[in-house]
């Protein structure tokens, strides 16, 4: 597990979107330089789609080879496939139809047009991160592997956004899915932030990331930022759990960090 958090602060979203953007670019270039590919989990949300499409803007983009670049996500909605509410179809729109992408390596949790509950898309998506696994470690790419292997392929980035109740992903406050110890996914139901019925990565799969990225812009967010960087507990604050094998690193803008402890925090410079 990495040390304590590191925080780093920018002016506004804008700023924080772009800084975001190119640290993301410089990341995934060094680790294609290491393993020939890279592994990203993305996030929705205004500060996660804003940054995907940052990305796309950005002049650096072209340095990373975006064919091999392996894109999971964090949580999706159970809707339908072509739900604008789709975190996949937001991340589509603002970066993935702009670069040169492998589809067979894009990997995007089930729908409501192929299962009948987020139970089953869960278990569809647990299944397919497990036979990521397998090939990874039939191809020998074994130094940087999480805790189980058979489960879990290597994440090299978690990007994850937090809400003002201090969600991640889609776990919840008090809710099954931040209890849950065993399963890398979960169903989620009766979901307190509409809709209702998502597919989420747990805790525990979160936590096998080399690095954990948390965005966050906005002050409806900073209680939310303060509980969860002064150590609450992840069952009420799911913000507070997630932590980065390597690093976890919160990346702000100043109005999401007012009640940042002053010990954790490290000014970003404008666009880093």
């Amino acid at each position: 597990m990495s040390a304590d958090p590191r925080v780093s602060i920018h002016p506004d979203s804008t700023v924080l979107m772009a800084a975001i953007a190119a640290r993301l670019i410089t990341k995934l270039v060094d680790i294609q330089d290491r393993h020939g590919e890279a592994t990203v989990v993305l996030t929705g949300g205004t500060m996660g789609i804003g940054s995907l499409k940052a990305v796309a803007e950005s002049p650096a983009a072209p340095a990373v080879d975006w064919s091999k670049v392996n894109f999971w996500w964090g949580d999706e909605r159970f809707v339908a496939a072509d739900d604008a509410e789709r975190n996949a179809r937001q991340a589509q729109d603002a970066l993935l139809a702009h670069i040169d992408v492998d589809p067979a390596r894009v990997h995007v949790p089930g729908s409501t047009d192929d299962f009948d509950s987020p139970d089953e898309a869960a278990a569809d998506y647990a299944r397919r991160l497990a036979e990521a696994a397998a090939a990874e470690h039939a191809a020998d790419m074994s130094d940087d592997r999480p805790e189980h292997p058979a489960r879990l392929p290597r994440l090299d980035i978690v990007l994850l956004g937090v809400g003002p109740d201090a969600h991640v992903a889609s776990l919840f406050p008090e809710q099954a899915g931040i209890r849950e110890k065993e399963l890398t996914v979960v169903g989620v139901h009766n979901s307190p932030k509409p809709p209702p019925a998502r597919v989420s990565l747990t805790l525990p799969a979160i936590n096998t990331a080399l690095e954990v990225w948390m965005v966050v812009a906005g002050d409806d967010k900073a209680g939310a930022v303060g509980l969860a960087l002064a150590g609450a507990n992840p069952v009420q604050v799911p913000a507070a759990g997630p932590r980065g094998r390597r690093e976890t690193l919160w990346l702000i803008d100043e109005n999401a960090a007012s009640r940042v402890p002053e010990q954790l925090v490290r000014k970003g410079p404008s666009g880093a």
